[in-house]
């Protein structure tokens, strides 16, 4: 049985899709970029955007019943290679010691003209 997550102090979805859906103990989150849930708007620069993207999953995680701590997976999308080195400090002091699986790819273009955008899988308990 799945159960679609709407946190409600994330950003809006962008189109149609929702921030996550829980499917037995598996949350799967939507990628989320480094915006403003309250402005709407991208922070400055690719380190902004990583911490506000990873500030929005935990957001996400926790509407779910989950933390930080629970990923298992994450796929981060950057629109640089360059910016890599940037966005893995910022993900690895947010994460700690407690590595989730990971992938990074770079790609021609994220939504709204974003730098980074980091989906997660994370399993609850």
């Amino acid at each position: 049985m799945k159960k679609i997550v709407k946190a409600e102090n994330a950003p809006a979805a962008l189109g149609p899709y929702s921030h996550a859906v829980c499917a037995g103990q598996f949350i799967f989150t939507s990628g989320q970029l480094g915006m403003d849930p309250a402005t709407g708007k991208l922070a400055q620069g690719v380190e902004e955007q990583a911490r506000l993207a990873l500030t929005n999953l935990e957001i996400i995680l926790k509407s779910a019943g989950a933390t930080l701590k629970d990923v298992v997976k994450t796929t981060i999308f950057v629109q640089d290679l360059k910016d890599f080195a940037a966005v893995n400090k910022i993900y690895g002091d947010i994460f700690g010691d407690m590595y989730p699986a990971r992938s990074c790819v770079q790609v021609a273009a994220l939504p709204a003209g974003g730098l980074v955008e980091i989906e997660a899988v994370a399993v609850k308990g």
